[in-house]
């Protein structure tokens, strides 16, 4: 089967950062769905992967984790999916990725694709939206005011793929309202489109700027990206008791400053569950279940901004080297081998 993959990490700009391969098609057994890839998105993992993490001498690294597609073959444990499912999932990190012909993932991480949306649409959603939920309602738990704060949540990074899909969930499913950061007009045009109620400059002080809207210290902080850079503000704009919540890898997260508010931390790795076999794995299934349901009722809408087709090494490349950049919005998909 054709697949793209790497066996040096490095930099997307090495002639052999990502090589167009075959490779055997795998076999599904246990609880686990063979679906045939129609298409793929791109995430800020795939980047990290790359540039860090070396395959075994002689093997291959294969990206991706996020896919539509079409069940072909089950395993014998198997017992929500049949042959000629339409499918999308983000899979596991500890597993090879969705950027081949044919892949592997368990049934419980998977869900049925949205009926009114493309694949390449469908694409875009599950890793971000996986995250997004998980972090909303397992994490922060957003559900539960905090006394005295401000009924809001602050979202940094909003324009990206996992911001664009915080937004959407909370309006549809909270009465938040929702604070955005973007730095660019066409970044906060997206994101005022997608549902924020405020949108605030993170290239400039973000604390003076929460101030100014007159709303009150926000209940609820969740960081995407750059959080080493505002966490200074986060602790100063946050309200006492307030929940912070953060999925980036700063290089130090001095905690110490939060404890005069008692603000509680949380990390959120969409990819515990399965990297686990946590016993409520399944519940990565139902999410995306209900996130289905959710774009069929146009409560909410892919977060798609970029095609590339087809699926090979030039293509996946140049959707690195985008992401790469810090400046993109929305998710780049790529689709079709």
């Amino acid at each position: 089967m054709k697949a793209v993959g790497f066996r040096q990490a490095g930099a997307i700009e090495r002639d052999d950062a990502l090589l167009d391969i075959e490779l055997e098609k795998p076999s599904p057994t246990g609880r686990d769905l063979l679906v045939e890839v129609r298409a793929i998105s791109v995430n800020p993992v795939d980047t990290k992967v790359r540039r860090r993490a070396s395959p075994a001498a002689g093997g291959w690294t294969v990206l991706g984790w996020d896919a539509v597609g079409k069940v072909v073959e089950t395993g014998p444990g198997v017992t929500n999916f049949k042959p000629g499912d339409d499918v999308f999932y983000a899979g596991s990190i500890d597993r090879p990725g969705a950027n081949s012909e044919f892949h592997l993932v368990d049934e419980r991480i998977v869900a049925r694709k949205p009926r009114s949306i493309s694949d390449a649409e469908a694409a875009a959603l599950p890793l971000t939206a996986i995250t997004a939920w998980e972090m909303l309602f397992d994490r922060l738990d957003v559900t539960k005011p905090v006394p005295g704060a401000a009924h809001a949540i602050l979202i940094i990074g909003g324009a990206g793929g996992v911001g664009s899909a915080t937004i959407q969930l909370v309006r549809a499913r909270t009465d938040l309202t929702v604070i955005a950061t973007a730095s660019r007009p066409e970044t906060q045009a997206w994101v005022k489109e997608l549902g924020a109620h405020h949108v605030v400059d993170h290239s400039r002080p973000i604390g003076e700027q929460i101030s100014a809207l007159g709303i009150g210290a926000p209940a609820f902080v969740f960081s995407t990206t750059q959080t080493q850079h505002h966490l200074a503000d986060i602790v100063g704009l946050i309200a006492p008791q307030g929940r912070f919540g953060l999925i980036d890898d700063p290089d130090i997260l001095d905690v110490m400053p939060f404890k005069r508010k008692s603000v509680s931390i949380h990390w959120e790795l969409m990819f515990t569950r399965p990297l686990f076999q946590t016993p409520d794995m399944e519940a990565q299934g139902r999410l995306l279940e209900e996130v289905s349901r959710l774009i069929d009722a146009g409560k909410i809408r892919t977060t798609l901004t970029e095609i590339l087709s087809p699926i090979n090494a030039a293509n996946l490349k140049k959707a690195h080297a985008i992401l790469e950049s810090g400046r993109s919005k929305g998710k780049i998909v790529l689709q079709g081998f």
